[in-house]
């Protein structure tokens, strides 16, 4: 047996289920081996990547195993968020922000469905945002997370409560999507705002 080569395709597996991840069992299933075996390879690869002092890290949430960044680089990933250069929303970020903002509570699945395209860069990136936050987990297989908008979300775009959204006009699904992605791109324009704003500032009156 190719344990190697095991390790590698679990490390690709874990790495495109994102923030739900695989437990055991789902691994058993894809890789065609025993279940106790297949924990034993990911407690490998855990290792390996410690050792080797890669960038990312296997953990175990919920009994699912999950990829996540090195926690000792935590400073620089909160440097690459607040960035002027990346402080404005991409499209494919704005297009999965409309989406959790009008569906929510709604799972990474869901919203790829609806965009058509994978997603997990895009709702990475507004989760290190503070835009969308886990608040929840589906009553499915897998229990994947629910998102929903944060607090910040409602103070990035000025809006008092959810219920405040913009309606769209369209029914259809895809309009409806380019509708509200639109309507959400126009508030921001309103708005005049980055994503700087997140960041406190003290005013010297107070």
């Amino acid at each position: 047996m190719d344990y190697p080569k095991l390790k590698s395709i679990i490390e690709g597996l874990l790495f495109m289920a994102g923030d739900e991840g695989l437990n055991k069992r789902q691994l058993a299933d894809i890789l065609q081996l025993e279940a106790d075996l297949a924990a034993d390879l990911v407690y490998d690869l855990h290792r390996d990547l410690a050792r080797e002092q890669r960038g990312v890290q296997v953990t175990e949430v919920a009994g699912a195993y999950r990829m996540t960044t090195n926690p000792d680089h935590a400073a620089y990933f909160e440097r690459m968020a607040y960035t002027p250069t990346r402080s404005q929303l991409s499209q494919a970020a704005l297009e999965t922000l409309s989406i959790v903002a009008y569906r929510q509570p709604i799972t990474r699945i869901d919203i790829e469905e609806i965009r058509g395209v994978k997603s997990d860069r895009a709702i990475q990136s507004l989760v290190s945002k503070d835009l969308i936050e886990e608040v929840g987990r589906a009553e499915a297989i897998g229990r994947p997370i629910l998102y929903g908008t944060t607090k910040s979300f409602l103070d990035y775009f000025g809006l008092p409560n959810i219920k405040a959204l913009p309606e769209p006009k369209q029914v259809d699904i895809e309009e409806a999507l380019e509708e509200q992605t639109q309507m959400l791109f126009e508030r921001l324009g309103e708005r005049q705002t980055t994503i700087d704003e997140f960041i406190p500032v003290h005013d010297d009156k107070e």
